[in-house]
């Protein structure tokens, strides 16, 4: 069973349809999260170790992708975010994910489309809200060009460092660079965890309602 899967990620890694394909499912997964964009690139990259599909091959589809399907969401929450927002659940998981894109939008800017490229759930609803927003379209590209790139580099070198590893067998070293991504997004998540409390702990010094006016302060 496991070298019947083998050889079928080896003809579809090595085939030329490959780089479409990354592009496609970062693109969907801009805007449908459930499509699983990033597992495709760590894959590519496990097989980038032994020299096919190429490693900037990779990068280049994977960004291009992600690049165009977070402009895909932006447009969405730029033309019915608002009434989307409105109609979620207070309570649910979705409306907590749009409630913390809110928020950090108006801490930190341009800068929350980069750290949410890593956050499960954060991606979609840091780029619909800013479109919901009306934040600005030249530095929402300008951010999500860094979010989009950083995220293609490190989601396929997490693959070809676990290629390199195990480079006789590609199976272990998709796992290796599953697990390594995995450790990745479990850290962020308790740092968001432990700041979160200690953020409950301390007074708060600002309520979301300046959002608007912060999203024209990016270059």
């Amino acid at each position: 069973m496991t070298d019947v899967i083998l050889d079928l990620l080896h003809q579809v890694m090595t085939s030329p349809w490959v780089y479409l394909a990354l592009f496609a499912v970062s693109l969907i997964d801009g805007f449908f999260p459930a499509v699983p964009s990033e597992t495709s690139v760590i894959t590519a990259g496990v097989f980038a170790a032994a020299g096919d599909p190429n490693l900037f091959g990779v990068v280049a589809a994977a960004a291009l992708g992600a690049f165009a399907g977070d402009h895909v969401s932006y447009a969405i929450g730029r033309l019915g975010g608002s009434r989307l927002r409105a109609r979620l659940r207070p309570g649910t998981r979705r409306h907590k994910a749009f409630a913390w894109a809110e928020r950090a939008l108006a801490e930190r800017g341009g800068l929350v489309l980069v750290v949410a490229r890593y956050i499960p759930g954060g991606r979609t609803a840091t780029t619909m809200t800013m479109g919901a927003v009306g934040y600005p379209a030249r530095s929402f590209a300008f951010f999500d060009t860094l979010a989009a790139g950083s995220w293609a580099v490190y989601s396929a070198m997490v693959g070809y460092l676990g290629g390199l590893a195990f480079e006789n067998d590609p199976i272990k070293g998709l796992l290796l660079g599953l697990g390594i991504a995995l450790t990745v997004t479990t850290v962020v998540e308790i740092i968001r965890y432990v700041r979160k409390r200690r953020a409950a702990r301390s007074p708060r010094t600002g309520d979301g309602d300046e959002l608007p006016a912060l999203a024209t302060s990016d270059p």
